[in-house]
């Protein structure tokens, strides 16, 4: 029988792909769009973490979701720099949140506060991808825009309290395989992981609403 953490990673590999292979992220990293689309998505992504880490606290001593809560791996601060250094001093001033990033948002908080398994599908969704296809990004992005290598503007993918990505993602997957709930709660667990996919997608797709290529 397959262990849980094989379980969520096929049963989403569908949604995954959709959201990798959308068209404003094929246009992001083949550097058909410009900087301030790229700036655009970094102030999506605050939205989406800060709903998620402004809720860790609460969830530290959950026995469901509290094991996953690693500080590590926090992302806001990252980004608060990034935005900064693409947007400047008074970024906090300009952002906005796309409808679809606000609908995403709210389920993770929604998931936060009152499902704590759910929002374990979040986080796995989120960091561990970060962990892995977000290095492909961040490589794209220096070398399309002259970010300083690791530096302000892809600080956001530069896990730097993460010594060693490949043995903590395998202890990810071990704490995903020992998570406390029975086989219909996972089954749960993996809905809401696809539906984390769906609605990073529609961030996508309203991104590239925004940011069409010229015919």
């Amino acid at each position: 029988m397959d262990s849980f953490s094989t379980v969520i990673r096929t049963a989403s590999h569908e949604q995954h792909v959709e959201a990798e292979t959308s068209t404003f992220m094929s246009d992001l990293l083949g550097g058909r769009l410009g900087v301030d689309a790229y700036a655009r998505y970094t102030e999506q992504l605050w939205f989406v973490y800060e709903a998620l880490e402004s809720e860790a606290g609460r969830l530290a001593s959950d026995p469901v979701a509290g094991p996953f809560v690693q500080p590590e791996l926090f992302r806001l601060r990252a980004l608060e720099r990034d935005l900064a250094h693409l947007r400047g001093p008074r970024w906090r001033d300009g952002v906005s949140a796309l409808p679809a990033t606000r609908a995403y948002a709210d389920r993770v908080r929604k998931c936060a506060r009152e499902w704590p398994a759910g929002y374990i599908a979040h986080h796995y969704t989120r960091y561990l991808g970060d962990l892995s296809g977000g290095q492909i990004i961040r490589d794209r992005a220096e070398k399309a825009w002259g970010f300083e290598k690791k530096g302000d503007g892809v600080r956001f993918y530069v896990f730097e309290e993460v010594a060693n990505p490949a043995a903590f993602k395998r202890n990810y997957r071990e704490l995903l395989d020992g998570v406390r709930a029975d086989d219909l709660e996972k089954q749960r667990i993996v809905a809401e992981c696809k539906k984390a996919f769906a609605l990073n997608t529609a961030v996508f797709r309203a991104l590239g609403e925004e940011f069409p290529l010229s015919a």
